[in-house]
């Protein structure tokens, strides 16, 4: 047992490390001549939720504005920032265990138009999915993304699960990592005591019988 433990803290460990190397892979990693794409995945019995942060290099950041700002006024109106959203959430996939996931935007925040323009402002999507109660044991969740393929850099990785009940076991990525793919476990939910009142009405019952 105290083994089976340390190996849970360990791979914990580990997510943590690569979350924070990505984290500062998404600076170091972003150049003038590209668009950044960073998505990170967090799984839960039965869901699956995903931020995807979207930074334009300085080079591309009129270009990236232009597809936004469809009406070419300068400015970022909540119904161009949502087509966007659309376009990019169009261009996601997820499924676990071969079933798509369809997932909705639940958040989304765009910088304004000079912080894009100075390759400083990130556009961050906020996503979430749910899919029916999994049995207990291993699963794979798969992710892609096909959002501007011609111009963009992307990274891609599992966070430590918040639930208990799941454990990252595994993250393989294509070489774009434009795909990812997330092995994990499912423990078994602990079985659901009956209610205070309801084991004392049974109790009462059984006298009065």
């Amino acid at each position: 047992m105290a083994r089976s433990s340390r190996g849970s803290r360990r791979a914990a460990w580990a997510l943590a490390l690569t979350t924070a190397v990505a984290a500062a892979a998404d600076v170091s990693a972003h150049r003038r001549d590209e668009y950044l794409q960073a998505a990170r995945i967090a799984i839960e019995p039965g869901a699956v939720q995903l931020e995807l942060n979207l930074t334009p290099g300085i080079d591309l950041a009129d270009a990236i504005v232009a597809d936004i700002d469809r009406n070419r006024d300068g400015s970022l109106s909540q119904d161009e920032q949502r087509a966007y959203a659309s376009v990019v959430l169009g261009a996601l996939t997820i499924d676990v265990d071969g079933t798509p996931v369809r997932a909705r935007l639940a958040a989304a925040t765009f910088p304004d138009v000079a912080a894009m323009e100075r390759g400083e402002g990130s556009i961050r999507l906020q996503l979430a999915g749910t899919f029916p109660q999994l049995a207990a044991g291993p699963h794979q969740l798969s992710f892609r993304n096909r959002h501007n393929p011609d111009r963009s850099v992307y990274l891609a990785n599992a966070l430590v699960p918040a639930s208990p009940d799941v454990t990252v076991t595994a993250q393989r990525r294509d070489i774009d990592q434009t795909e990812l793919t997330i092995d994990y476990l499912l423990r078994a939910a602990p079985p659901k005591l009956a209610p205070a009142w309801l084991i004392g009405s049974l109790a009462v019952a059984v006298v009065l019988s």
